[in-house]
């Protein structure tokens, strides 16, 4: 489906996957929520000791060019993808206090926090990893615990 937007207004009276498309207004204070919620891995990465873009991208399992843009929010957006999601998880030197934020940045979106539509949620859930969620439905004290 096409979605042609005047230069006067972003907002659209069309409808996407059944769904209404938000206000642009709205649209971008949920991207800068989204981008603002993957920065806090980096924050947690310092907080942990993983200072420099390459301890972090270790720490991640991740090459230090996609480590900066976890780092910086300067991701697409649709933010990060179920595959990049699901390699972080996996990496053996991530910290705890990391993988508590990316749960919950995980539950955010499946939940539609960040103004995705209903298939695309129902895609980036469907393409989670097993084991990040089980870790989505245990309580938030034992995400914690499971690291």
């Amino acid at each position: 489906m096409e979605i042609n937007f005047t230069r006067k207004s972003l907002s659209a009276l069309t409808m996407m996957d059944g769904e209404p498309l938000l206000q642009s207004a709205e649209l971008v204070k949920m991207k800068d929520r989204q981008s603002c919620k993957i920065r806090q891995f980096g924050d947690a990465l310092a907080a942990a000791g993983f200072v420099t873009v390459a301890e972090q991208a270790k720490a991640l399992g991740v090459c230090r060019s996609t480590a900066w843009t976890i780092i910086k929010g300067n991701h697409k957006n649709f933010g990060l993808s179920a595959t990049t999601i699901n390699h972080i998880v996996l990496a053996p030197q991530l910290p705890s206090v990391v993988r508590a934020k990316i749960v919950e940045y995980v539950e955010e979106k499946a939940a539609g926090s960040y103004g995705h539509t209903k298939e695309q949620r129902s895609r980036f859930v469907t393409r989670l990893s097993n084991k990040l969620l089980s870790w989505r439905r245990k309580p938030k004290s034992a995400v914690a615990i499971a690291a």
